[in-house]
């Protein structure tokens, strides 16, 4: 609240700015971050609140935006909101949380028949809340299978990478990425720890391997032909593909491709004789490999399936006009897309409630009624006029009339109680 101040001039108006708006709070897909490790030093961010507003019609500047970089794959829920934000490629931005909007000077309340308002209206907070952030893989291809099937030391040929190999299961505790090259493209493929039967109910580290696989647009099964432990692979296959369509039904319908692996710890004949078999199982729609790290077998025929059956777009870059979303192959329509989510936030309601909580006393509810009380100073008798304009205005002291209130009875709005007398 300020007025005009000059010499010569007995009669200045009213000259306070207004306030500025608070900084909203947006997550970025930045494609330089793989993790979310830098929120374990980080947790809890403010943006900048918006200036004062001074005298000499001076307005108070908006708080800056405050921008929080996320790796891509970034899936971003909203404690106590149904909204969902997935960041899959870099430069999507999501609105997190809004600024509160800024107060208003006593300039701005100056009319014909109000020509010195002796009182400013406040600015409101700004949104707060929990995030809960989940990174989900991005990849053109997952190795999926039980533990010590193969898949660390099958990843380690196909690509640069250097997963931990060892001659017993669960050497993998978190996905492993390597990337394929070959002339001028590259393949992302994503070692995925081995499921267990009941991975899909959570058991293990189910959920956590299982989440990886949901953007890969094709799957490769590493199927031990030897197992050491004795089980039967035709079991151990059943077991894996039962656990992905349980998880997703999506996953259940992904292109695959079966890589019988360690064919060099059984002979030729029994390698063989389990290619045919396997090729009769799954028909002509899933190509079976013979395939051995120790040896390279079939390693360099499983890049060059690969590099065939994944579809030339970048991994969530989709085609122009399909929501960024990620194609699981061309041609594959009904395996649905990874589309992006928008997000529809309704306007605040404008609605209210009138209710008798005593004698002589009332209780009005609503968001609108609420945010118009928290602004005004109640102590203010200019404040308190104005406000019970726009009350009138909005049809609360009809409604309150209708509901049998009398002048001088206690009315409470957004938990503050006063006296009203219209």
């Amino acid at each position: 609240m300020s007025f005009r101040r000059e010499a010569h001039v007995p009669k200045g108006g009213p000259d306070g700015g207004d306030g500025g708006r608070g900084g909203d709070i947006v997550m970025v897909c930045d494609d330089s971050y793989r993790d979310l490790e830098h929120f374990r030093r980080q947790s809890h961010f403010r943006a900048r609140r918006g200036a004062h507003g001074q005298g000499s019609g001076r307005h108070g500047a908006d708080g800056q935006a405050l921008e929080i970089p996320v790796p891509p794959g970034t899936e971003i829920l909203v404690e106590g909101d149904s909204s969902r934000h997935d960041l899959l490629r870099p430069g999507q931005r999501a609105l997190v949380a809004r600024g509160g909007s800024g107060g208003r000077g006593n300039r701005h309340f100056s009319s014909a028949t109000h020509q010195s308002p002796r009182f400013a209206q406040r600015g409101l907070a700004g949104e707060e809340g929990w995030l809960t952030l989940a990174l989900k893989l991005l990849a053109d291809a997952g190795l999926v299978g039980l533990p010590n099937a193969g898949k660390s030391s099958l990843l380690a040929r196909l690509t640069r990478a250097a997963p931990k190999v060892a001659a017993y299961p669960f050497t993998t505790l978190e996905p492993v990425l390597g990337t394929l090259h070959h002339d001028d493209r590259q393949l992302v493929i994503a070692d995925i720890p081995g499921l267990i039967a009941g991975a899909a109910a959570g058991a293990g580290l189910g959920h956590d391997f299982l989440a990886h696989i949901e953007r890969t647009r094709l799957l490769v099964h590493v199927l031990d032909l030897a197992p050491a432990d004795g089980s039967d692979p035709v079991a151990n296959f059943e077991t894996v593909e039962r656990e992905l369509a349980l998880y997703q039904e999506r996953l259940a319908t992904l292109p695959r491709i079966l890589a019988l692996s360690k064919a060099d710890l059984v002979t030729s004949g029994q390698a063989e004789s389990a290619l045919e078999r396997w090729r009769e199982r799954l028909g002509e729609t899933v190509p079976v490999l013979l395939t051995s790290a120790a040896t390279r077998q079939g390693v360099d025929q499983l890049a060059v399936e690969l590099l065939r059956r994944v579809p030339l777009n970048e991994p969530g870059a989709g085609r122009p006009g399909d929501g960024g979303g990620q194609r699981a192959t061309t041609g594959e329509a009904a395996l649905g897309e990874l589309a992006e989510h928008r997000v529809f936030r309704p306007a605040p309601a404008r609605a209210f409630r009138v209710a008798r909580s005593g004698d002589g006393a009332y209780v009005v509810e609503g968001e609108g009624v609420q945010r118009l009380v928290a602004r005004y100073d109640l102590s203010n008798e200019d404040a308190l006029a104005h406000l019970e304009r726009r009350l009138r205005g909005m049809g609360v002291i009809r409604a309150l009339q209708e509901a049998g209130f009398a002048p001088g009875d206690d009315v409470e709005i957004a938990g503050v109680a006063f006296e009203l007398d219209p």
